[in-house]
């Protein structure tokens, strides 16, 4: 006896911990390398498709609580995180490359999981099945879904290029983190003047984009977190200044003034060889990169490693489709995980795949499945997803807004944070301790 899980991405592999680690044998199909969407480059498990920031690291912050959460469920994919983090500030950021090994290890090394390397066309009825393909779900497995439950959304992703840290030129730059928090060389710091930022700005708004094969090309509906900067730049001169070319908590040493707009770069990997645009995330046709991102000055020789990319995601419309445990509403036996269901983000889409692992081994031990506190980020974003009074339902990613008031709210943000996180660690770990959840590890 077995559970099948499809998909060993973030979600597919925390699902397949969860089970395997409960003494059930788990059967995880996975594509590559035979196959692979447009977006994946490795063969890897695990794979980082778009940025390899995690987020925030501060439990007082929405992110870093659900990382907390997520810790104290035994999660898989924290123990790689820390194994190998790059320096990125307050956030918690990973090599990528290593990352992905670890994961991949991990998986392969299992007593209790089968890896079968092909594709899924169809929901197998043979088991208890955990679906985690992800918004980058192949065509066929994605129309044989549509035509089981319809209503499913597509949106469009983009990634931000990678160039190589000896060719940004220091001369125009500087190491900071914004209001230094983290090491002093966590970022590169990429600044404008007044003048270089209008003429960039005009390039980007002006420069020709790649086509967006088989989508919907005169309607595209791009998801706000991963919103192409030229999208961006389009609603107006002073969008990408209050985003993510913000100055703010950044002076220029060669100044010593806030530049009128920054662009920052993150570590790719520890040895500091490789830097994301952070925030950069686009559809420009490949030359168009090279050109428009060159106009900025620490750039201007810049050798580019990945270009960015687009590339379309699909979403169920996972309130009418899915219960708060991650189950079909239809058929207790499937589950879906990951960001096909509407969790937005790395880590939310790792946190589903814990509980629709621990509820898929719940099923098929016949033991009653669980769903989280409603004051715990995972529990919030578990009853977000499945809440059938949720009418426009669109992709969520952590925030303190999806949790229920504090009784007595504290007016500064970051006590208000700290309250929230509190509450939600207490919850978390009463709820661990109760009767109701059986850890089997």
């Amino acid at each position: 006896m077995y559970i099948n899980v499809i998909g060993a991405g973030l979600a597919g592999c925390e699902a397949a911990m969860q089970i395997a680690n409960r003494g059930i044998k788990v059967r995880l199909y996975e594509m590559k390398p035979k196959k692979k969407t447009p977006a994946h480059k490795s063969d890897l498990f695990g794979e980082l498709v778009c940025s390899n920031s995690l987020k925030a690291m501060r439990v007082e912050s929405a992110a870093g609580l659900l990382k907390e959460e997520m810790r104290h469920l035994n999660s898989f994919l924290m123990k790689c995180a820390d194994k190998c983090t790059v320096p990125a500030g307050g956030a918690l950021a990973v090599d990528r490359d290593v990352f992905a090994r670890l994961v991949t290890d991990g998986i392969n090394n299992h007593p209790n999981i089968t890896v079968i390397s092909e594709e899924v066309t169809s929901i197998p009825s043979d088991a208890v099945t955990v679906v985690a393909t992800g918004p980058l779900t192949s065509d066929p497995l994605a129309a044989e879904t549509e035509k089981l439950f319809g209503d499913s959304l597509s949106f469009f992703d983009a990634a931000a290029p990678i160039v190589t840290g000896e060719s940004v030129d220091m001369e125009y730059a500087f190491y900071a983190s914004r209001y230094d928090r983290g090491g002093e060389d966590d970022y590169i710091n990429c600044p404008m003047n007044k003048a270089e930022y209008e003429a960039f700005h005009f390039a980007l708004i002006n420069a020709e984009r790649a086509p967006l094969h088989d989508f919907d090309v005169n309607n595209p509906k791009v998801y706000e977190g991963c919103m192409p900067v030229e999208v961006l730049a389009q609603r107006g001169e002073g969008a990408l200044r209050f985003g993510p070319m913000k100055p703010v908590g950044l002076v220029d040493p060669k100044t010593g003034h806030r530049p009128w707009a920054v662009l920052q770069l993150r570590k790719e990997n520890t040895a500091g060889s490789m830097y994301n645009l952070v925030g950069f995330q686009t559809n420009l046709k490949f030359p168009e990169q090279k050109r428009v991102f060159s106009l900025i000055p620490a750039l201007h020789r810049a050798e580019f490693v990945r270009y960015g990319v687009m590339h379309r995601n699909t979403f169920l419309c996972s309130p009418k489709i899915l219960n708060s445990d991650f189950s079909v509403k239809e058929n207790k036996n499937l589950f879906f995980a990951g960001q096909i269901t509407g969790v937005e983000g790395y880590m939310e889409s790792a946190a589903s795949g814990i509980m629709a692992g621990i509820n898929a081994a719940n099923t098929f031990l016949d033991k009653q499945t669980v769903t989280l506190p409603e004051t715990t980020m995972i529990g919030a974003l578990s009853r977000y997803i499945s809440n059938p009074e949720v009418k426009k339902f669109q992709p969520m990613g952590a925030n303190f807004g999806v949790l229920p008031e504090l009784k007595n709210r504290p007016r500064d943000k970051k006590e208000r944070g700290k309250a929230y996180a509190e509450r939600a660690i207490n919850d978390l770990q009463s709820f661990l301790n109760g009767d109701q959840y059986e850890d089997n590890h």
